[in-house]
């Protein structure tokens, strides 16, 4: 008995490195739709004499184009973007240095008694040194992404200079497998077309995500093993 419970301690502190190692996972999740709260409509007052009536949600002459929290607009999404890089870079040093001596105490020849020192002076170099060094680099990168989609979106508040921050999301459901597109950022009201709906390009501080999320997803991503060998790997 001792001896198991002593090989389920030993196994759990072995573990622990491991479960350091491995890397969090967060799967993005779509952000819940932060509808400021919308006040109670006027308490509609029965007039017979009047064309108008205070618990009207528009004017008579209104059009639907959102500009108030709590309204829907249509958002269509095209987003196409492209962009490449490349860079080349060559270097080359060459450099090269010799001294020598043309005369010795009015001798051109340097002998010592009985050792035979062949060389002239100011004929052979008696310091020379030569060095070479060469730089070359290449690099590309490049990037291309396709989306169109249309969602719909809610204004979740109004600025004070009139912008309106829209925040909408779509889920989609296909055989256990889930699509989630999630859309956000600021519009103006008059950037609006006549069939209340706005291009995703004419949206500020627009972010567009979509992702997946299933058995699709998770054969996408390596397996636990191979991310921590990845993160631990020092080669």
């Amino acid at each position: 008995m001792r001896v198991l419970v002593h090989l389920a301690v030993f196994i759990a502190a072995a573990s622990l490195p491991l479960a350091a190692c491995a890397p969090s996972k967060k799967t993005p999740t779509a952000m819940p739709v932060l509808t400021q709260p919308v006040p109670p409509p006027p308490v509609s007052q029965n007039n017979p004499g009047s064309l108008f009536d205070a618990g009207q949600n528009s004017l008579l002459f209104e059009d639907d184009r959102a500009r108030r929290v709590g309204d829907i607009v249509l958002v269509r999404i095209v987003e196409t973007s492209s962009g490449s890089h490349a860079a080349d870079t060559t270097a080359n040093r060459d450099t090269s240095y010799q001294a020598g001596v043309t005369n010795y105490f009015g001798r051109t020849k340097v002998g010592i008694a009985g050792i035979n020192f062949p060389g002239t002076v100011g004929t052979d170099p008696m310091v020379g040194a030569t060095t070479t060094s060469k730089i070359s680099a290449t690099g590309e990168t490049s990037r291309e992404s396709d989306l169109t989609a249309a969602v719909g979106a809610r204004v979740i508040r109004v600025l004070p200079d009139g912008l309106l921050q829209v925040e909408g999301a779509r889920q989609m459901r296909i055989n256990d497998e889930t699509q989630i597109l999630v859309v956000r950022g600021l519009v103006r009201s008059r950037d609006i077309g006549p069939d209340n709906s706005i291009s995703s390009s004419q949206m500020a501080n627009a972010e567009v995500e979509y992702y997946g999320q299933g058995v699709l997803a998770d054969k996408q991503r390596p397996g636990w093993m191979a991310r921590i060998l990845d993160n631990i790997w020092p080669f």
